[in-house]
């Protein structure tokens, strides 16, 4: 069992990103992480009601607040929650507008496939895609601001952006590195 261990070592996220076999299979991983958050950032965005009573129940919002929640956290997603739940009830055509943030989403997601397929020839979908999370912040400012959302919550939102923009800057990073390897493969 051990020659299993020594022939074959763990596949940890550090070694896919550290690996010796080129910058190519580092940027897929990166690409590859990202195409994923925005899958599920879209996928969650279909249930939305159901996922919002279940994170009201478990952080006790109901009128039993947990001690390691921020009480106005806990008033803002049991406000959230009874919107919802109006809204859908009075105007159950709404969900339908969350349903295409989750399509669009989802579809955004496929726009990076180019890049996994092919960095060098797609590079200004990175480009397009780093704009567009440094365009979350100030979205999630004056929105949340002009929409009365806590500013603690505005934070949540453009935390979307600040951790979005890290892969794709890794790998607009590795671009030049890839073209490196594949001018090096071709001699």
């Amino acid at each position: 069992m051990r020659w299993a261990a020594e022939r074959f070592p763990p596949v940890t996220l550090a070694f896919l990103l550290m690996d010796a076999h080129g910058p190519l299979r580092r940027f897929r991983v990166a690409i590859s992480l990202f195409i994923f958050g925005l899958v599920v950032s879209g996928i969650t965005a279909f249930p939305l009601l159901y996922e919002l009573r279940l994170l009201d129940q478990s952080l006790g919002s109901y009128g039993r607040y947990h001690v390691w929640v921020p009480y106005d956290l806990g008033l803002w997603i049991s406000r959230v929650r009874q919107g919802l739940e109006a809204t859908y009830s009075d105007y159950p055509w709404m969900p339908y507008g969350t349903d295409w943030l989750a399509f669009a989403h989802i579809i955004i997601a496929l726009f990076f496939i180019g890049p996994y397929l092919d960095p060098v020839g797609n590079r200004w979908v990175l480009i397009v895609g780093i704009i567009a999370c440094f365009a979350v912040i100030p979205l999630a400012l004056i929105a949340g601001a002009v929409r009365g959302i806590p500013f603690y919550w505005q934070l949540i939102d453009c935390s979307f952006g600040v951790i979005g923009v890290l892969p794709l800057f890794y790998c607009l990073h590795l671009i030049p590195r890839i073209q490196a390897h594949q001018r090096l493969n071709a001699a």
